[in-house]
This record gives structure tokens, sequence and C-alpha cells, in this order.
């Protein structure tokens, strides 16, 4: 039910006052944050106009398929052509058919939530006594 959780409470900037809702949240490729050289995983740059911030780094500790499911939603939501075949991929096209400009942005929050949660539980179990 990662769709429906209440999304994680980050702090969402935006660099524009009033602009349609699916201009805002237009996503071309989500990117980490950046202090010159250094990577600063608490901050995505959604787009040029959005930012999302206060990610706690646990949330990386989730890993699904050797990466964490953060950093999946973050190479998965972006838009692509596939050079053989010239077919685009466009995750906003979602966004449109389901008439939700905030979706892949609240998506993001929820996986923050999703993550978290998951790891709590995680780290709450007790360890495997395992014999050789």
């Amino acid at each position: 039910n990662y769709e429906t959780i209440e999304p994680y409470e980050l702090q969402e900037f935006s660099t524009l006052l009033e602009v349609d809702p699916y201009d805002l949240y237009l996503v071309e490729e989500m990117k980490f944050a950046k202090s010159g050289k250094e990577v600063d995983k608490t901050t995505i740059q959604y787009n040029a106009k959005v930012t999302l911030a206060g990610i706690p780094l646990e949330a990386y500790d989730y890993v699904v398929n050797g990466r964490s499911a953060l950093a999946w939603i973050m190479e998965r939501y972006k838009v692509s052509t596939d050079p053989a075949s010239g077919i685009k991929n466009d995750p906003n096209d979602w966004c449109r058919e389901h008439n939700d400009p905030r979706y892949i942005v609240d998506l993001v929050k929820r996986i923050v939530r999703v993550s978290i949660e998951t790891m709590k539980i995680v780290n709450a179990l007790p360890s495997i006594n395992e014999k050789v």
C-alpha cells in the first residue's frame, strides 16, 4: 500500500508562486543536491522549480535489489527514450491520465516513509542465532 500511505513530511521549496501544477511538478530527471563536489542525499532537486529537503539518511538503508528504494524511484521516474525503438518513456503521462499532478512528488515522499518505517521494523527484529 505504498501508494496510499501518508507522505513523509519533507520540506518542499518552489521557485514559483503561481503556476499550473502540471508544469510545476513536471519531472525530467531527479538529482541529489550538491555542495561543490559533495552529494547531499538529504535534498533532491525534483526539477528546476521544486526541491525536496529534510530526507533522513536512514531512508537509504531500505535496499531493494541492491539499491535504496529512493534511489530506484529517482532512476526510474525520469523521461527517457529507448535508443533502439525510439519509444519515449514519460512518467508525467501517468500524472496527466490520472489527473494527479503531484503523484510523483508525493510518491517520493511516500517512499521515504515506507523506507523509514520498514527499517524500524527490521531493526526491531530479534537477531537470528544460526548454528553452523
